[in-house]
């Protein structure tokens, strides 16, 4: 009975909707940035690079080749022009992802800036700020009146 429990509590306090809303705007988030490594990213790197394929690149460890018998042998290569493609897009991607933490941060810092009268405060941060105030008044009072004794 307490698996149950705990699994209701998990999901009435909110954690799976967090959770699923995280997934969804996640994979959302994805696209965005796929669309701006391949689309945005990079044309202009292939510009620069002199429209190389890094994708194309591999090393031929032995050619394909027909046997004696017959028998067809593939070749066998080390494709690590595709590790350096993805080395590139996690680059940029990290690169992007950084940028727009940075960006939310910042974002986030002036909305709960007390002090900045150009963003609307939440109600609970106007209480906390006006409580900090108080106690601020009341410390002053309290150490003007310790320093007379």
């Amino acid at each position: 009975m307490g698996l149950i429990q705990e699994f209701k509590n998990f999901a009435v306090k909110g954690n799976m909707v967090d959770i699923a809303v995280g997934v969804i705007i996640g994979a959302a988030f994805q696209e965005v940035i796929d669309v701006l490594v391949k689309q945005v990213m990079m044309p202009p790197l292939t510009l620069l690079t002199d429209g190389v394929n890094f994708a194309n690149k591999q090393l031929v460890l032995r050619g394909a080749y027909t046997n004696s018998k017959g028998i067809e042998v593939e070749q066998v290569t080390v494709a690590y022009g595709e590790l350096i493609t993805v080395f590139i897009n996690f680059f940029i991607i990290s690169v992007v992802v950084f940028s727009i933490v940075k960006l939310m941060n910042t974002l986030r810092a002036k909305s709960e800036d007390e002090k900045n009268p150009t963003v609307a405060m939440p109600k609970n941060i106007q209480l906390l700020a006006k409580m900090n105030e108080l106690l601020e008044e009341q410390n002053k009072i309290l150490t003007k009146n310790n320093s007379a004794k």
